[in-house]
């Protein structure tokens, strides 16, 4: 799946040679064109240094601070829709145990509840362990993180839970 710098990239790259054909067109003896270049110069110095942002996830021409490369390349695990689908297979389960598939208003406090507790990396872990199934291991490659934080980050997850049920 592409994000939304690997769309954008290839499409900054084709207006920049846009501009920089433009530029070359310009009559240099003309004063109000050579207006017209500056501009297009500008543009393209904009487009560069944007580019140069994007492709490396850091800001161009700083050398200090706390940035991340290729942080704009890395996968987000804030959304919620990390959850799998598992309506058909409660359809499934309700058939055979008669069991309802609705969250009483106190349930759904709770969890809120128990899900607010977490830091945003517990909740991740959690969820991509717990939900999705993925291997602590992979959590790890994907996130960036060792494989023991992936499992720490999981522990605090499920003490977090214990005390929040208890």
């Amino acid at each position: 799946m592409l994000s939304w710098v690997d769309k954008m990239v290839p499409e900054y790259i084709e207006g920049r040679q846009d501009m920089k054909k433009r530029a070359d067109q310009v009559d240099r003896a003309n004063p109000i064109e050579m207006n017209d270049l500056k501009q297009f110069n500008s543009m393209i110095d904009s487009m560069t240094y944007s580019l140069e942002w994007m492709t490396t996830g850091r800001q161009p021409n700083t050398y200090r601070g706390v940035d991340e490369k290729a942080v704009y390349q890395r996968r987000s695990y804030e959304n919620i829709d990390l959850i799998p689908d598992i309506e058909m297979q409660l359809r499934e389960e309700n058939d055979i145990n008669k069991k309802h598939l609705f969250m009483t208003k106190e349930e759904k406090i709770i969890l809120a509840d128990i899900l607010s507790s977490f830091s945003l990396r517990e909740r991740t872990c959690y969820i991509l362990h717990e939900g999705q199934k993925m291997s602590m291991a992979k959590i790890g490659d994907e996130l960036g993180i060792t494989k023991r934080s992936v499992q720490q980050y999981i522990e605090r997850a499920r003490e977090k839970v214990k005390l929040k049920v208890s």
